[in-house]
């Protein structure tokens, strides 16, 4: 068991003072309708520790369902994520001035019966203890919380979880400690296994988003986990790695699951797999084409998670047992789509099927490539060759891919090794234009799916990997041989996009990330390459690169 004993820890990267925090001092506060209560010290663990939680409830002897969110952020600081992330999508009256970052808006929820429980996680801002991120230890503490919310004299008893990101991700391992008092979770883009997902996925060491985050987290007044020296020391997925890995398959309680095709790289993948795996009898997803903050706050959406803790926190019928068990978007452009319904995912009407890459035509078919062919590029994209490799498909009829992908690509590098390969697919319309979709929280020019691979880490795990879902083991470095093509199984993030006859999709295949923006946005970046001289993606005959797509029938 990996415990405490085996994390490196620092000095905090900031202080609570530097960041808008004061020392905590019990107190309450009153507001129509509304009692905040404010730095209530929680007990957790067994060392005598407390975390300091505010709490917004009503004024009102009737006891309300608890909402408890999880965060590293700072529950004193309202934050707007329309000032923050201005292209977000969230509307300022969309939040009221108590909303904290990518948590519940008390203003809203108070007044329908619930009591928001905003937590400083341990070890971060004036909460006791050292922090640890993702971890067993944290899951205990939040355990705890929940524990202590369903037992407090104003509370109905039973607690539901609710945040995006962060906010989500650790309701992945408190659920699955199943403490008595936890009711539903609402997980909302949120992560479960923090190597597959966020720092090293497809093998590839992550440089921006990865050290950005873990520095949002810093604010401490005693010490923080050194993910920065933990993540160099531990390449492979081991037990450091295991420990930050959610046990999915031990979840029981009520779900409703939220996913976008929109936070390749980061979320997208963590939270359908969450879906997929978790042992909930009752459990529901919506995937949609939207940017994750916008959706999370859009009354609409508001209104259907109150629906869904209504029924399961304050026994109230609120039509969920009539909902689809799974909701899909199909993306047609930004912002335009339609929603298929289905009873499972990955959907259960979808079929897989193969479109071939010819490197003598730069095409993709339906049918088998018989001629072997060779599409060659510059693995560090200097400019000595091609930056990419290309390969597109007209369709002659409306298609609709909703799922998983899987890139078989065989390949070799000149010079090296290994090589580091990045795939990307984009939709173009009828003109051969890019058709742009939401991508990472705030940019809309992005692509239908990214999906990459260190080649040395290739090995697969055979009891997680499926037909359309490539899991890679990451125990030991498989190396290359020089000029010898060698097989890749890729794993393309999910996705859901219709094309009309006539558009098209387009693969593209190089040495580095696909989607690139200025700095200091934040988003999946990969600057540590293993890449030398000339990469080859080998085609046709016994040399057969492919894609496994998701083909969904239609009106499905």
């Amino acid at each position: 068991m990996h415990d405490a004993t085996d994390h490196l820890f620092r000095a905090p990267r900031s202080t609570p003072a530097s960041r808008g925090g004061r020392p905590p001092e019990h107190r309450f506060e009153n507001r129509p309708g509304m009692v905040v209560e404010k730095d209530v010290a929680v007990p957790f663990g067994d060392e005598g520790h407390v975390l300091y939680v505010d709490v917004y409830r009503p004024d009102s002897d009737v006891p309300a369902a608890p909402l408890v969110s999880w965060s590293p952020y700072g529950k004193h600081n309202p934050a707007p994520i329309g000032q923050i992330y201005p292209n977000s999508g969230v509307r300022p009256e969309w939040t009221g001035d108590l909303t904290t970052f990518e948590a519940p808006d008390p203003e809203y929820w108070v007044p329908h019966g619930y009591a928001i429980v905003l937590a400083d996680v341990p070890g971060t801002w004036y909460s006791e203890g050292r922090a640890t991120y993702h971890s067993p230890e944290e899951a205990r503490a939040f355990a705890d919380l929940v524990e202590w919310a369903g037992t407090q004299p104003w509370s109905a008893g039973k607690v539901g979880l609710s945040g995006v990101s962060y906010l989500s991700s650790l309701q992945w391992f408190v659920a699955a400690l199943d403490p008595p008092h936890l009711g539903a979770i609402n997980p909302w883009e949120g992560w479960n296994d923090t190597y597959r997902e966020v720092a090293r996925h497809g093998g590839i060491p992550e440089t921006s988003f990865w050290p950005y985050i873990w520095n949002r987290w810093g604010a401490s007044t005693t010490e923080i986990e050194d993910l920065e020296a933990e993540t160099a020391a531990h390449p492979w997925f081991d037990e450091f790695w295991a420990s930050k890995a959610a046990d999915l398959e031990a979840i029981r309680v009520p779900a409703f699951v939220v996913a976008s095709w929109a936070d390749q790289g980061l979320h997208t993948r963590g939270t359908l797999e969450g879906f997929r795996r978790i042992g909930s009898e009752q459990k529901w997803l919506d995937v949609h084409g939207r940017k994750k903050w916008a959706y999370y706050y859009e009354p609409e959406n508001v209104e259907r998670q109150r629906a869904f803790f209504d029924q399961f926190l304050l026994d109230r019928d609120s039509g969920v047992d009539a909902w689809p068990r799974v909701r899909a978007e199909v993306r047609e452009r930004y912002a335009e789509g339609t929603w298929t319904d289905a009873r499972e995912w990955p959907l259960e009407d979808v079929e897989y099927r193969q479109l071939h890459l010819d490197a003598g035509g730069g095409s993709l078919s339906w049918d088998p490539v018989a001629e072997e062919g060779a599409a060659a590029y510059d693995g560090l994209g200097s400019g000595l060759g091609p930056r990419r490799a290309a390969f597109a498909i007209t369709f002659a009829e409306p298609v609709q891919l909703v799922g998983h992908v899987r890139a078989v690509l065989h390949v070799s590098a000149d010079e090296a090794e290994d090589m580091d390969v990045f795939v990307a697919l984009f939709k173009l319309d009828a003109a051969g234009d890019q058709v742009g979709f939401p991508y990472y929280g705030q940019f809309e020019d992005g692509p239908v799916a990214v999906g990459w691979l260190r080649a040395s880490h290739r090995e697969l795990d055979p009891e997680r990997s499926t037909d359309f879902l490539p899991v890679l083991a990451h125990r030991r470095a498989l190396p290359l041989t020089a000029g010898e093509p060698t097989r890749l199984d890729i794993e393309v993030w999910p996705s859901g996009t219709r094309f009309e006859a006539g558009e098209q999709l387009l693969l593209v295949v190089q040495g580095s990330d696909v989607m690139r923006y200025p700095e200091p946005l934040t988003y999946a970046r990969h600057t540590e390459t293993v890449n030398v001289g000339r990469n080859v993606v080998h085609t046709g005959g016994r040399l057969d690169s492919h894609l496994v797509v998701p083909v969904l029938p239609p009106g499905s």
